[in-house]
């Protein structure tokens, strides 16, 4: 898989892909991330990209020219599954879209920034709109960091336990059960017997109802 990223600051994502499972993934060539600084497409002398809205509402706009420009010439090199703009506006992102992103070939994720993007590349040039929750951050970089982490980790050959990651919460619509490592007894409190029985079904049981318990608790819009 190939993902672009269109933003201002490409240097916030040395971090996050320099290292864990992301690295991993580029290192074994799974997944190319390209990296774009929107400024390289600006026609300003002085490379700015933004501008104020029409229509006097404070903050300021990423301008469409930088970006058209930016698209057109990443979709004169290929073809691209989806464009993403990440935006607090957008769908929720959900393990679903996870699961169905991770299947393409090309993406491009533009960051968002300011008070936003001008609304004819909303209209023009973004195929599907995204957030990763009801709360607003300085810029879509953080988002984008999210959807891309989400996605790499289940291609096959991310991880080397593949089964890890379709036993994540929310893979069956419900959260993770309860998990237990050594030693079976920390400070007088006990690893559940049933996870030491050595009976696979009952375990699995247990963990079924103990995923549903927790889902009617903690995440009660997924029930």
């Amino acid at each position: 898989m190939r993902i672009d990223i269109i933003t201002l600051f490409p240097e916030m994502f040395d971090g996050p892909f320099g290292h864990s499972i992301v690295k991993r993934a580029i290192d074994r060539g799974i997944v190319e991330i390209h990296l774009h600084n929107l400024r390289n497409w600006s026609t300003d002398k002085h490379k700015r990209v933004d501008d104020a809205p029409f229509g006097g509402k404070g903050g300021m706009l990423l301008k469409a020219q930088p970006i058209a420009d930016c698209i057109d010439e990443l979709k004169s090199q290929r073809q691209y599954d989806e464009v993403f703009y990440t935006s607090p506006d957008g769908i929720l992102l959900d393990q679903a879209g996870i699961n169905q992103y991770s299947d393409y070939k090309n993406l491009i994720i533009l960051c968002g920034h300011y008070k936003g993007i001008d609304e004819r590349i909303r209209e023009h040039y973004i195929t599907k709109e995204f957030s990763i929750g009801d709360y607003v951050l300085s810029g879509g970089e953080l988002a984008a960091m999210v959807l891309v982490d989400g996605i790499t980790r289940i291609i096959p050959g991310a991880i080397n336990d593949e089964m890890s990651a379709l036993s994540d919460s929310f893979q069956d619509g419900l959260v993770a059960p309860p998990a237990y490592t050594r030693p079976k007894i920390f400070k007088g409190w006990e690893v559940p017997p049933i996870l030491l029985s050595g009976d696979e079904k009952k375990i699995d049981e247990w963990k079924l109802e103990q995923s549903i318990h927790r889902t009617k608790i903690r995440r009660p819009n997924l029930s």
